[in-house]
């Protein structure tokens, strides 16, 4: 993940009530410099809304950066917002009985990372800006809270 590398703004959270989580899509083309409806309402939204990430969504943005030093930049970026962590047997139950239910929808979310960062919002109550159409499942027959900029 090269090319041009945008800076986060930092800001304490603390125990927040509603966070804005912003998922994988947004991050990659955010850092890449790549500017869509999603990286526009980030980069305006940096310093008046609460945001954060999952550590599974930092994980997944790491895993996409090429080189060490970039790695340690876009880490030391994500770090100044709150990363929660999202793992455990309770999230994973949960994950996957919402899995099950969209399946016997007839809907099949393609990832499981997805489940599980969709299934996060939805129990703590936080919206999330994304660019991934699994999300769209979530939103539709879950009522996950979903920013559309």
């Amino acid at each position: 993940m090269g090319g041009q590398s945008r800076g986060v703004a930092s800001g304490s959270l603390g125990k927040v009530a509603s966070v804005v989580i912003v998922d994988t899509t947004v991050w990659v083309d955010y850092f890449h410099g790549t500017s869509n409806a999603e990286t526009e309402w980030l980069e305006a939204e940096l310093d008046r809304q609460r945001l954060g990430l999952t550590d599974i969504i930092l994980c997944e943005v790491l895993q996409g950066v090429r080189d060490e030093k970039t790695a340690v930049d876009v880490e030391g970026q994500l770090l100044k917002l709150h990363v929660f962590e999202s793992g455990g047997l309770d999230l994973a139950r949960e994950a996957a009985r919402n899995y099950r239910l969209l399946r016997s929808r007839g809907y099949t979310v393609r990832k499981t990372i997805d489940c599980l960062i969709a299934t996060f919002c939805l129990r703590e109550r936080h919206s999330l800006l994304h660019r991934d159409q699994d999300f769209d499942l979530f939103e539709k027959f879950l009522d996950l809270p979903v920013v559309h900029p």
